[in-house]
């Protein structure tokens, strides 16, 4: 692609500009725009208007571009903007501006100095070009009616011309588009006052007198409506900038094939016209007529995190991820994604954690990754409440796939990896900056030393065994990422982010540590397909209990595990009866369950259940444990017999039903957990 010239051209001579109305001269037409009394006007030479144009150019732009409606787009209005400040200069040698907006002062420095309000040359000068551009900018927003000739404002500005890039200022924060968003919901008249307040420093009267001047019908109404936005140092901003700006390529892709293509394009354009017409748009998606909407289809307005903004921020979770993959810049790829996240369309799978909405970003999101892997491009991309994956075939073949998950309050632990491709026998993970080191632990094999596994420099990792979702359950790879505070076991879950898994009790779950915390996950990883697909989080194994078992056959650990959700809600929590001597990997018994309890949980900790045992000599036993919340146990109906302390044991008869309760050390009666 050539490289980008200077595209901004110089103020246009005065002859170079055609006249807003056919048949009337460009000085009737400045006639009408101001009153045709001498006496209530001043007359600004061309020399004076030039000067303060040459001196306040950057400030006109800017005051222009903010004022221009945000439908046209950025690009459209950079160069609109550049436009109407040029074509600002009188038509004749002289220029007329009404007495009143010639004695408004220039703009006010932040210091609160003020101007003298007189009628100097250079007061004179400024106020009439500033009297040109907010006029024509306000005319843009104009609608373009059928029975009236459309004035230069509401046209594509003849100069300056920019073919084969898009321009557009710099991209800045949060703070930068919640005002940019309030300034969109403004009228252009609500647009002129606030600027003319905020950026210019004029006072009320005088933006009243400026606003009478462009033909205002209600400069109290506009004034009124620049109320309702807070006044904001941000407009000075790089964001609002037109004359610093960024430069992209259009559609490459596009436009190889424009040329083959425009004949048939112009043809289905014109049948569509006449099938589906209709002035107002209403034919069209809503998110096309959305200013917001707009901006966050638009990929170059993407927001992209510094390198090493994870190294300093207080914050260490997704926000501070820098954009990574081959394909960063690949802006039809990107364009192609967010618009499918727009409106997905038939032929997009989509799927969502559960409670996670599926619908378009609110402003422009972050780009996390855009690469190629396992033959399809992906991206994947943040809104602060979502990680949304795009991916499509390489091949070019049919279907694309677009995946949501909940990751809002993310932490450092649960930040730490993003599935970006998945195979029935595979999963492959994009890991965070800070991860240092990588492995692979089988869950069911706790004695074993973790292998290593290896990344690509963009933080891709190899492929990494799925979890088996069938009940034959041989082995569970866990992925383990070691990052400087500790070392993270995860495993998949179906989902987009993998779920961390911690050991201890709910009070301070910690990270598996010991040979013991894992020899408790051994015989628990089986039971996790049961929460697959759930938009788990976390899942904490708690081993509360330790039971010497009757007749001398060993010791049995009683253990509570709980996954918590993104959302909140919908937690599953299970108790387990482990045995002592099953087979590498065999999962517990499950002797209770319970969805959406606090049991297990930091909240509500206390844990109770009992299981039907069999001795070894076949003596049937009704064995109970509760943490040590409980001061004692007891159970009725078939079997009858009590404990002081957290554990039970009583012999029963098979077949025999029994009701078992507890009481906690602050005399309050508990049950199972259901």
């Amino acid at each position: 692609m050539r490289r980008p010239q200077d595209v901004i051209s110089r103020p246009r001579k005065p002859t170079d500009a055609p006249a807003a109305h056919p048949g009337r001269t460009g000085d009737e037409a400045d006639a009408e725009a101001t009153p045709a009394d001498p006496a209530a006007t001043v007359a600004v030479g061309v020399e004076q208007a030039e000067a303060a144009l040459v001196e306040h150019y950057p400030r006109l732009v800017r005051l222009a571009y903010l004022v221009l409606p945000p439908h046209l787009g950025r690009n459209r209005r950079v160069l609109t903007a550049h436009s109407l400040a040029q074509r600002a200069l009188p038509r004749g040698r002289t220029g007329r501006t009404p007495q009143s907006v010639a004695g408004i002062p220039l703009p006010r420095p932040e210091t609160g100095s003020t101007a003298t309000a007189g009628t100097s040359g250079r007061d004179r000068g400024h106020a009439y070009v500033r009297q040109q551009v907010l006029r024509r900018a306000l005319e843009a927003e104009q609608p373009l009616l059928r029975r009236a000739w459309p004035t230069r404002s509401q046209l594509p500005p003849l100069l300056p011309q920019v073919w084969g890039v898009r321009l557009f200022p710099k991209s800045g924060g949060a703070d930068e588009l919640a005002l940019d968003q309030k300034l969109a919901a403004l009228t252009g008249a609500g647009r002129a006052a606030y600027v003319l307040r905020t950026l210019e420093r004029l006072t009320d009267p005088e933006v009243r007198g400026v606003l009478d001047g462009c033909g205002v019908a209600d400069p109290a109404a506009a004034l009124a409506e620049a109320d309702t936005v807070e006044p904001s140092a941000l407009l000075e901003s790089a964001e609002f900038d037109p004359c610093s700006l960024q430069a992209r390529p259009t559609d490459l892709m596009r436009r190889r094939h424009f040329t083959r293509a425009a004949v048939a394009a112009v043809a289905a354009l014109a049948v569509g016209a006449v099938l589906i017409g209709g002035t107002d748009g209403a034919s069209g998606p809503l998110y096309a007529q959305n200013p917001s909407a707009e901006r966050a289809l638009d990929p170059a307005r993407l927001t992209i995190a510094p390198a090493d903004a994870w190294k300093t921020s207080d914050r260490t979770d997704f926000s501070v991820w820098p954009v990574r993959g081959s394909l960063a810049e690949d802006f039809a790829l990107l364009g192609r994604a967010l618009a499918v996240w727009a409106r997905p369309g038939e032929s997009a799978g989509v799927s969502a954690t559960p409670q996670t909405p599926t619908g378009p970003a609110m402003g422009p999101p972050q780009l996390l990754y855009a690469g190629e892997v396992d033959g399809a491009r992906v991206v994947v991309l943040y809104d602060g409440l979502r990680l949304v994956r795009y991916a499509e075939p390489v091949d070019g073949s049919a279907g694309v796939v677009l995946d949501f998950a909940r990751v809002d309050g993310a932490s450092e632990a649960s930040a730490a990896a993003v599935v970006v491709a998945r195979t029935d026998t595979h999963v492959r993970y994009l890991t965070a900056p800070w991860a240092d080191r990588v492995a692979v632990r089988d869950l069911l094999d706790p004695a074993a030393a973790p292998r290593a596994l290896r990344r690509a420099p963009d933080g891709i990792t190899d492929p990494l065994a799925a979890p088996s979702t069938s009940r034959d359950c041989r082995t569970w790879d866990a992925m383990e990422v070691r990052d400087a505070t500790g070392t993270r076991t995860l495993t998949d879950l179906g989902e987009l982010t993998p779920a961390r898994l911690t050991s201890g009790p709910p009070a301070a779950p910690a990270d598996l540590r010991s040979t013991a915390d894992r020899e408790r996950w051994a015989h628990t990883a089986c039971l996790l397909p049961t929460v697959r697909s759930r938009g788990v989080r976390s899942v904490n194994s708690w081993a509360y209990a330790a039971q010497a078992l009757p007749e001398s056959n060993g010791t049995a650990h009683w253990v509570c595990t709980r996954a918590e959700t993104w959302r909140g809600n919908g937690s599953r929590v299970f108790a387990q009866f482990q045995p002592p001597g099953p087979g590498r990997g065999a999962p517990g018994a499950v002797a209770a369950k319970a969805e959406n309890s606090a049991a297990c949980g930091a909240k509500d900790p206390k844990v109770l259940a009992g299981v039907l045992w069999k001795a070894k000599a076949g003596a049937p036993y009704l064995l109970a444990a509760g943490n040590d919340e409980f001061a004692s146990l007891s159970v009725r109906g078939g079997a009858a017999g009590s404990s002081d302390g957290n554990l039970l044991a009583v012999p029963v008869t098979a077949g025999t039903g029994a009701d078992l309760s507890g009481k906690l050390k602050d005399g309050t009666e508990a049950d199972v957990l259901r």
